[in-house]
């Protein structure tokens, strides 16, 4: 490869894009800065456009093994690359669930076979089923950094203590999907007038609180470190800020695209694309998380990619199962929602969603800077992309973008010495 990004807008996690070109040799970025076109290299014209590191999303449900028709490794990945995302961690509500090493391995080989990375993490408890704890120190070795029973809370306290002391040892951190099963009743819709209207027992937002508070406190005591996963109320959002810098908790928060930018009267007559879990709360919900993502309250954004065939979705509503994808969809929305709005710029977007969840996963971050290696997408602001089934990648469609079209166009994705993507 020898490729030259001429006359784009270069994007850091530190400061606005600058007018910056860029050189790709052999997978390597040979210069950035304003330079001379080199000989023989391929030229592309990237005025007007935005240059910027891959991002990578710390939080995704690919259905292999176990339910493939919703969703394959393989085609979660190119779903990902589509939106601009150079590397994924699964999560392990799988079937088997990745509970054990040989899970493990054979999610990661299937991994291997994608053209970007794929990391996943695995089970604090066998089966998700919250009463025996799983192999930690087995998962530990097959390659595993992060544990959760995502899609469920721990329910025995006394368990996920004695997991979180174990974990630590090996340093592990914990991920928690925060709620009371006793109170989050059938977990179809936020609790208020909307749930009323409708006529379907909603889920308060105490139930994700009072969990959220329940599982920092046990990190604080054990001196784990905890990331809570896609928050979606303003107390839940302060629970963590209030721990991690009044009491120096190591806890850390994740905000959803969908949690930012939806709320429950979007729903509208039962449209079970609006369905998730935690469900979207209200107006005011939104604009806090927006607020709190601002001031670096969450560490990351993330999507809570969750494929669900088009069948299931067409159920009455309380019957058909929670979650959106979000990888096809998520750059652009935050894209066509905040960043042309002028909520936050593209030092944000990166900071959130390419560098600090590579951080988090201990892996390097990816820089479009002299001598790293090439791991950057180009994003063109002014175009548009319109969502239909043939355009998104994954295997599923649930999706509340499904045939919009949004401001904002990924052009091209580089990883290593190939171009994934070129529109």
């Amino acid at each position: 490869m020898n490729l030259f990004l001429q006359g784009g807008e270069v994007a850091t996690e530190n400061e606005a894009p600058q007018r910056a070109d860029v050189w790709i040799v052999d997978g390597v970025i040979k210069a950035v800065g304003v330079i001379a076109v080199p000989e023989g290299a391929r030229v592309i014209s990237c005025a007007g456009q935005i240059v910027m590191p891959g991002m990578f999303d710390a939080h995704v449900h690919f259905r292999e093994p176990g339910q493939e028709k919703k969703e394959t490794i393989l085609d979660g990945t190119e779903a990902a690359i589509n939106g601009g995302i150079t590397g994924v961690v699964m999560m392990p509500n799988t079937s088997p669930t990745i509970d054990s090493p040989t899970v493990v391995k054979r999610v990661l080989d299937l991994g291997k076979q994608c053209r970007i990375p794929v990391l996943t993490s695995a089970c604090i408890t066998v089966d998700r089923a919250g009463v025996e704890m799983a192999p930690i120190a087995g998962l530990k070795d097959a390659g595993i950094l992060m544990l959760t029973d995502d899609g469920d809370a721990v329910p025995n306290a006394a368990l996920l203590k004695r997991a979180m002391e174990y974990g630590t040892e090996f340093g592990l951190f914990f991920a928690s999907h925060c709620e009371d099963t006793q109170l989050c009743g059938p977990r179809a819709l936020n609790e208020g007038p909307v749930s009323y209207r409708l006529g379907i027992q909603g889920t308060p937002a105490l139930a994700e609180e009072i969990c959220m508070d329940r599982d920092i406190r046990l990190a604080h005591a054990t001196g784990a470190t905890l990331h809570i996963q896609h928050v979606s109320s303003e107390i839940g959002m302060e629970t963590i800020r209030w721990w991690r810098d009044e009491r120096g908790a190591k806890v850390s928060g994740e905000v959803s695209p969908h949690h930012l930018m939806f709320a429950d009267e979007d729903i509208g007559d039962y449209d079970t694309h609006y369905k998730m879990n935690p469900p979207l709360r209200t107006r005011k919900d939104n604009a806090a998380l927006l607020q709190g993502l601002k001031e670096g309250v969450f560490r990351i954004i993330a999507t809570d990619h969750a494929p669900h065939t088009e069948f299931e979705k067409s159920q009455a509503f309380v019957d058909a199962p929670n979650g959106i994808t979000g990888l096809d969809t998520a750059l652009v929305s935050l894209h066509d929602r905040f960043i042309v709005n002028g909520d936050f710029g593209w030092d944000l977007m990166v900071k959130r969603y390419s560098a600090e969840p590579r951080r988090m996963m201990q892996l390097e971050v990816a820089e479009v800077a002299e001598g790293k290696p090439a791991d950057l997408i180009v994003f063109d602001p002014k175009k548009e992309t319109t969502f239909t089934k043939e355009f998104m990648k994954s295997k599923s469609s649930n999706t509340p973008f499904l045939n919009k079209t949004l401001k904002g166009s990924v052009e091209m994705v580089v990883l290593g010495n190939e171009i994934l993507l070129e529109r």
